[in-house]
């Protein structure tokens, strides 16, 4: 069973800035890539950035310059920080890890519960 959570979050100023925190638990052989997506409210999920095992992020490009994602991998926990927010930033924020739990086994995906980030003044 692998578990995945998000934390942070919340309300910011346009301009401003948050973190966000994936923390993936659990029976876990690698983690290959964790992935930030968002969803606005009445629009689809969008992908916001991807960090895979030994790779460098990539972002979408609404959030490119802005957004940082940075992986610890000691801790299993991917950082999402948000600069120079703006008001459609406004979303609910997943992550997604795709996880191998036994060597020379498939991976799945787990995704986290959600988090809200709002920008407004």
């Amino acid at each position: 069973q692998v578990h995945v959570v998000e934390s942070g979050g919340g309300l910011a100023q346009p301009g401003g800035s948050l973190s966000l925190s994936c923390e993936v638990s659990g029976k876990i052989f690698v983690i290959y890539a964790t992935h930030w997506y968002r969803q606005p409210t009445g629009q689809q999920r969008e992908l916001v950035g991807t960090v895979s095992y030994g790779g460098r992020p990539t972002y979408a490009d609404s959030v490119k310059g802005r957004f940082t994602i940075s992986r610890d991998a000691a801790s299993n926990t991917t950082h999402l920080t948000m600069n120079s927010l703006k008001p459609e930033d406004t979303a609910v924020y997943y992550c997604k890890a795709d996880v191998i739990s036994n060597n020379y086994e498939r991976g799945y995906e787990y995704w986290g519960q959600g988090i809200q980030v709002t920008v407004s003044s």
